[in-house]
């Protein structure tokens, strides 16, 4: 091995660390803080923790309504994530199939793209007009719908290309001996799509778990809040930074999503990896 290539192997185990630096040190910023006493976190906080109290997670259920937050980021989650992927599954399947038409397949395929590429505030206000007249605003139905209209495009528009990279020649075999449109889509083709299932759950259920935009725009009742918000409260000017509370908080908030991930890191990779190369 010549001084070229040690140099820049050196420099590639520079880099990776400095990026796995530059990545982890919030996070371990974040769980070092939850489990500091009030007292070390005035004026210059150290690196490295002396003190180790759970008072800020007690304090934040006991007092700052965490665990009905918690509750209703679950079930704003779980609710707008299964609409979204059973409506968002038919879609793109419809959509990547030939024998599926329509007149507006490629207007649909238009707006499902438009719906994705601009920004969630861009339909704010349409939004509140239509939930307004409707008389649902400070109910958490605004905020389910308006988590389906973001996830829905995604896993349209991330789910075309798994099931256009299906063989039609397996639907078409099973179509011969007797299966049915629904009986194909449930049996034969959702379980090798598995993979890219399962990372697009995993993407759209981080979507809305850590949507803010939304909660803040259609809920004013604080029995209502979601964990997005009722961070936000903790940082607001009457009750100033309360670090300690809001990083234990975070943490609370990371404990779903890392379960989640951990459970179907395999998945996930795969079904990145695969939907990006078609045979």
């Amino acid at each position: 091995m010549n001084i070229k290539k040690i140099l820049t192997l050196i420099l590639k185990i520079v880099i990776g660390i400095a990026i796995m630096i530059w990545t982890l040190f919030p996070i371990y910023w974040m769980f070092s803080l939850s489990f500091r006493s009030d007292s070390e976190l005035i004026g210059n906080i150290p690196f490295f923790s002396k003190t180790f109290t759970l008072s800020h997670f007690i304090t934040i259920f006991a007092q700052k309504s965490f665990g009905n937050a918690l509750k209703n980021s679950l079930l704003v989650t779980i609710i707008s994530l299964g609409f979204s992927l059973v409506f968002g599954l038919l879609c793109a399947y419809v959509l990547s199939r030939r024998r599926f038409r329509f007149i507006l397949k490629k207007p649909t395929m238009f707006w499902v793209l438009l719906v994705r590429v601009l920004p969630p505030i861009a339909f704010a206000i349409p939004l509140y007009t239509m939930m307004n007249r409707l008389g649902v605003l400070n109910t958490r139905l605004p905020i389910v719908l308006s988590h389906i209209l973001i996830c829905i495009p995604f896993i349209i528009w991330f789910m075309i290309s798994f099931f256009a990279g299906l063989p039609e020649e397996i639907e078409e075999s099973a179509a011969v001996d007797g299966a049915t449109e629904w009986q194909l889509f449930i049996k034969v083709v959702l379980p090798l799509v598995s993979p890219g299932i399962t990372a697009v759950g995993i993407l759209s259920f981080m979507t809305s778990w850590n949507e803010y935009l939304y909660g803040v725009i259609f809920v004013q009742s604080p029995t209502l809040f979601t964990i997005p918000l009722t961070l936000a409260t903790l940082n607001s000017e009457q009750e100033m930074a309360q670090w300690g509370n809001i990083a234990a908080g975070g943490v609370i908030s990371l404990v779903p999503i890392a379960i989640f991930v951990i459970f179907a890191q395999n998945y996930l990779i795969s079904g990145l990896s695969s939907g990006a190369v078609k045979e």
